[in-house]
């Protein structure tokens, strides 16, 4: 009987560690793990398509400003 009280209160003190645990440095590790993983599709983006939307820019006169 003494062995079913002592794992109900260990089981006890875990879930207790388990609500007050302190995970806020792993919430700032996640998120900059996505910025990492987001600036790494951007970069590839710029590599993939930067001639095709530099070409697509060439074809416009910004220097007239009245259109003609």
């Amino acid at each position: 009987m003494n062995l079913f009280f002592a794992n109900l209160y260990l089981m006890g003190l875990d879930v207790k560690d388990r609500l007050t645990r302190d995970d806020r440095g792993a919430t700032a590790v996640e998120y900059g793990l996505m910025v990492a993983g987001i600036a790494m599709v951007i970069i590839v983006a710029v590599f993939a398509f930067g001639d095709k939307i530099t070409d697509l820019f060439d074809g416009f006169n910004f220097d007239d400003p009245g259109g003609e």
